[in-house]
C-alpha cells in the first residue's frame, strides 16, 4: 500500500470510530422500534387496500 492509501484508511477508520462513538443506544433502539412500526402499519395498508379492491371488484 502506498502512503495515500495509508491515509485514506486512518481517515475512514477515525471518522466510523468517532461516530459509533457517539450513537446512543436508546436511538438504535427507538430507530429499530419506529422501523418495525414502520413495517407494520405499511402491511396493514396494503392488505387493507388489496380487500377494497377485491370488495370494490365484485360490487
Amino acid at each position: 500500500m502506498n502512503e495515500h492509501s495509508y491515509t485514506k484508511t486512518g481517515t475512514v477508520g477515525g471518522t466510523i470510530t468517532i461516530i459509533l462513538a457517539n450513537i446512543n443506544s436508546g436511538d438504535v433502539i427507538k430507530t429499530a422500534v419506529l422501523a418495525g412500526v414502520g413495517a407494520l402499519v405499511s402491511f396493514i395498508i396494503s392488505f387493507l387496500m388489496k380487500e377494497l379492491v377485491k370488495w370494490w371488484k365484485r360490487s
